[in-house]
């Protein structure tokens, strides 16, 4: 059986209505054979009983029994096509991404090389012939491809290995003759290297954007764990200004009720001598109303007449003596006082809550006195600044300024930072960040424009934004340290005044694209006058 099956083709296992393998297979009168559900129902909706192949015509519908021999020989072969398939899906799912040999029979091998002429790709054993056989030498090889009839022309059959530019399409030489005769043409292998250059181009480019997300990413996680902080020290600093302002309103409430109870124990007094006074009178009144019955029942015309001045009433006017309720008044009296000072107290808890949070981005700064104009005069540490009458005799570097100033040697790119400059005893000063390509040589008018943000103190009292043009700074008290916050990434530049804890001036809107530098300016000594040195303080928080 096994060697009639090899005889057989897989058409004569299949049915010929359903055109699959013969499921339960008879045999009809004039010899074909079909499934018997197949038959039947192609009999039941058929006018006449006809064989779907033959056309013979029967008178009667002949009675369908299984061809038990066919009916064993499909199964024999449905399992056979099973195994087969089972066994290629194995072979092909070992490594998807191979090409398997398609002259292979049994278990496929891995392909070498795939020809674009023979449309087949072979294993090493199978390409031998491409690599003796003259003739088959001049085919062209390439590594192995799945589809290989996808490289060919569709029209012509032949390989396509030019490109036309004008269609921007892969043709065959025979194209170059025909539909693209004086269309401008380059060899594939040309096409492919312009090709490769620009997805080398594109995959920098891609890679760039990649790496530049990645960044963002990070700046944006940075961005969430500075907020978060934020949000902690808002919340601790809420905490604080609340409590504060409740136990103000606790004490103002105490105070009222004492207010309250002791004006009501004053009014209680004062009803109390009056009530004494009335009580007395009322004593007195009683007597003289008995003397007037006694004298009024007499005869005597003499004696009444004598006695009638002495009988004379003097006492107080009660008409105009009221008692009012001692408190009215108290509670609206004491709302108006308490709002008055529970805003003082806010802004005062405020400001102290906002510069201990920007004190949190303490930086240490020191000078640069490589920065330094030729007069200064600068401490060892680098923590102190005056301006003497001796020029010194450094190099005149391009990094030096000319005008009375120095920079801080830290720069910063990002972020917030934030120092403290003592300016007691001083007359004038200037104080602020400078950008780092700032015009270092000549006179230069301290702007933002110029890329300068700072205020300075002139004539011992006026004080100035130098905002191009400047603003007139009205400060309650003159400031002995003074705080400089910036927010790189904000474009805030914040002036504080330390002790009081009350904000100076502000730069907002900032647009900052380069290092930015702490900028320090005692001024000239101006005779002795404004001798006292500007000192970086450390930060108490």
């Amino acid at each position: 059986m096994a060697a009639a099956r090899g005889f057989l083709h897989e058409d004569q296992f299949l049915c010929s209505i359903c055109l699959d393998v013969f499921t339960d297979p008879v045999t009809i009168t004039c010899g074909h054979n079909f499934c018997k559900s197949c038959i039947t129902e192609h009999w039941n909706i058929s006018v006449h009983h006809q064989c779907p192949l033959c056309k013979e015509v029967f008178d009667r519908r002949p009675a369908l029994r299984v061809n038990t021999f066919i009916s064993e020989m499909a199964a024999q072969f449905r399992e056979t096509v099973q195994t087969r398939a089972s066994s290629r899906s194995e072979q092909r799912c070992a490594n998807p991404e191979e090409v398997l040999c398609d002259v292979c029979t049994g278990t496929r091998l891995k392909a070498m090389k795939s020809c674009l002429v023979c449309l087949v790709s072979y294993c090493e054993t199978h390409l031998e012939p491409h690599q003796r056989i003259t003739g088959l030498k001049r085919h062209r090889l390439i590594d192995p491809v799945e589809n290989l009839e996808g490289r060919m022309c569709k029209k012509h059959g032949r390989p396509l290995e030019l490109f036309c530019k004008t269609d921007q399409m892969c043709v065959c030489q025979v194209c170059t003759e025909t539909d693209h005769k004086k269309h401008y043409t380059t060899p594939i292998e040309e096409e492919y290297e312009g090709k490769k250059a620009e997805l080398d181009k594109t995959e920098a480019a891609i890679q760039q954007m990649i790496q530049e997300r990645r960044v963002k990413i990070q700046r944006i996680k940075q961005a969430v764990n500075l907020s978060k902080e934020d949000t902690d020290k808002e919340k601790a600093d809420s905490v604080q200004v609340f409590t504060a302002l409740i136990q103000s309103v606790q004490r103002h409430l105490d105070e009222l009720i004492d207010t309250i109870e002791e004006e009501q124990k004053t009014t209680e007094k004062k009803a109390e001598v009056f009530i004494r006074e009335l009580e007395e009178e009322i004593s007195e009144l009683m007597k003289r109303r008995s003397e007037l019955e006694q004298l009024s029942g007499t005869e005597d015309h003499l004696h009444l007449v004598q006695s009638f001045p002495a009988l004379s009433l003097h006492t107080k006017d009660w008409k105009k003596v009221q008692v009012h309720s001692s408190c009215e008044g108290t509670l609206w009296r004491s709302v108006a006082e308490l709002e008055k000072t529970l805003c003082k107290e806010m802004k005062k808890l405020c400001s102290h809550a906002e510069l201990k949070r920007v004190q949190q981005y303490a930086v240490d700064v020191t000078l640069d006195p490589d920065t330094a104009n030729p007069y200064l005069i600068l401490s060892d540490d680098g923590k102190k600044v005056n301006c003497g009458d001796v020029k010194k005799n450094f190099p005149d570097n391009p990094g030096r300024l000319s005008s009375c100033a120095v920079l801080g040697k830290q720069s910063f790119s990002s972020g917030r930072f934030y120092f403290e400059v003592q300016v007691k005893g001083k007359t004038k000063w200037d104080l602020g960040v400078a950008k780092e390509l700032v015009n270092r040589k000549g006179e230069s008018t301290l702007c933002p424009e110029n890329g300068y943000w700072a205020i300075w103190l002139r004539n011992e009292n006026e004080y100035r934004a130098l905002a191009g043009p400047s603003v007139c700074l009205s400060l309650k008290s003159k400031p002995k340290k003074v705080g400089v916050f910036v927010d790189y990434d904000e474009g805030l530049v914040f002036f504080y005044d330390v002790d009081s804890a009350a904000l100076i001036f502000s730069f907002t809107g900032c647009n900052f694209t380069e290092k930015l530098y702490p900028y320090f300016s005692p001024c000239p000594n101006d005779g002795g006058k404004n001798s006292a040195p500007l000192i970086i303080s450390p930060v108490s928080h």
